[in-house]
């Protein structure tokens, strides 16, 4: 598309919806590759659960591992949505609109998948739900005098990510009901009704229209505070840990948060080049979108790794024996060390010194490369602080051991990235990943504001 160039509607409407209403064939291989693993998985965890936790490599101490890794490193990534529809919508930034949706449904089914690994974890998942994810739901039978104790995680953190997993389905079906009433029109039999259905009469009035932008406002101004407050419990999940020394840091807050902000905008970033790929929705995934968005990871880069310095200095600065010793065994024991030096240069340098040239940023193979670098360093930052401080616990010296994960654990956890991968190949045989009336509303402003640093030419400007 030549720059400028405003799009008919209906050249929107038949390239966006082209994915749900027409199928490649590469797409039916690729969900039944991604079920399989997902199966695969799937009978995994329920050999674990029927055998027992003893198939997993998690011992004493180190009763923590790839489960609640992936469970931190899901989490992280769901914080994506709010970070580019909320925040970004609230602040008129021009250059989030092709990455919204994706980002928002990435938010969803990244909440969906961390909510299962502390059920797998546990080894007895039906206890769990009964007693836990029914929180927010079922009241605890007082009457037997059962009483949750308010202290522990497994209070928090269901309590929480349903309140942002609610706030998010909600999120994106408000989005979702003007291209509702597009798919509608171009649908017939039961698609054509469930479609009318989910458009709730959408008829694109005046009206509708300004309730549809108030509603989007407000949730994404009432979705903030759950965005702060979702990682900041998980990160207490590991300050409020009194056996664990080396994880009583009060920077784990807004370390965990902006460090999720870090790693689930690489991942919407990724998924925006597939979609441009396999799509070929280059007139509206382009390269100063991208651009954009590499900018804004290199400062959300620099605020991650000015935590990550302050939560090793405070622990050197205390000079407590429990600190110390861990941080001896990151960064002299291997394979330890090795692992840390591929975390700080996959998650900050490498991706950081490419995304500061402008050219590099515009190459969609190095922005795709520098983005899987940063997702597979903050899934070893997670390892890096569970493991670690769990093996080198100064409380009983005596059952210092490390860790080292097996098959059964391994598998589950491939079938987490391959399950969600599969839900974002459904939702957009069912759904547009890209927002048409944005694209539409965007498509109409490109005269009046800039997209990036992208110039308008003048020729389309209105004097």
């Amino acid at each position: 598309m030549q720059e400028g160039r405003v799009l008919p509607a209906k050249e929107i409407n038949r390239d966006l919806l082209r994915s749900i209403l027409t199928t490649p064939n590469w797409y039916w291989v690729t969900v039944a590759v991604m079920a399989i693993i997902v199966l695969g998985a799937m009978s995994a965890a329920g050999l674990m659960i029927n055998r027992g936790m003893g198939m997993t490599g998690l011992n004493r101490p180190v009763m923590w591992g790839f489960f609640i890794v992936n469970f931190v490193f899901w989490i992280g990534i769901s914080h994506a949505g709010v970070m580019l529809s909320a925040i970004l919508r609230l602040s008129k930034a021009e250059w989030r609109r092709p990455a919204t949706r994706a980002a928002e449904v990435l938010t969803v089914f990244s909440l969906m998948t961390a909510v299962m690994m502390p059920l797998i974890h546990t080894g007895r998942p039906w206890r769990l739900v009964y007693w836990v994810y029914t929180l927010p739901f079922v009241p605890y039978d007082f009457a037997r005098g059962i009483w949750p104790n308010i202290r522990s995680p497994l209070v928090w953190d269901p309590s929480a990510i349903f309140t942002y997993l609610t706030s998010s389905i909600l999120f994106v079906m408000v989005a979702l009901i003007p291209d509702m009433a597009v798919l509608r029109d171009r649908t017939t039999g039961i698609r054509h009704q469930a479609y009318a259905l989910m458009a709730m009469g959408w008829q694109g009035t005046p009206r509708q229209w300004k309730l549809q932008i108030i509603s989007g406002i407000l949730l994404s101004a009432l979705i903030l505070p759950v965005f702060v407050s979702v990682h900041s419990i998980v990160s207490w999940d590991f300050g409020m840990a009194v056996a664990v020394k080396s994880w009583h840091s009060t920077i784990f807050a807004p370390y965990f948060v902006v460090g999720a902000v870090h790693s689930g905008v690489s991942a919407v970033v990724f998924v925006m080049i597939l979609l441009r790929w396999i799509y070929g929705w280059e007139n509206y995934i382009r390269h100063e979108h991208i651009d954009a968005l590499g900018r804004l990871l290199i400062v959300v880069a620099t605020g991650w790794f000015y935590f990550f310095v302050m939560e090793v200095i405070f622990g050197f600065y205390g000079r407590e024996a429990d600190e110390i010793a861990v941080r001896e065994f990151q960064f002299t024991q291997p394979p330890w060390n090795l692992w840390f030096i591929f975390f700080t240069g996959l998650t900050y340098f490498l991706p950081v010194s490419l995304w500061l040239f402008k050219w590099t940023r515009r190459n969609l193979w190095i922005m795709s490369i520098a983005c899987i670098s940063v997702n597979i360093g903050m899934w070893l930052e997670r390892f890096l602080i569970i493991v670690p401080g769990l093996a080198q616990k100064q409380m009983f010296t005596f059952t210092w051991y490390t860790y080292a994960p097996s098959a059964v654990e391994i598998t589950i956890i491939g079938g987490t990235f391959a399950m969600v991968t599969l839900l974002m190949l459904l939702f957009s045989k069912v759904l547009p990943l890209i927002p048409l009336y944005d694209i539409k509303e965007g498509d109409m402003l490109k005269t009046e504001i800039k997209i990036g640093r992208a110039t308008v030419p003048a020729v389309f400007r209105e004097d």
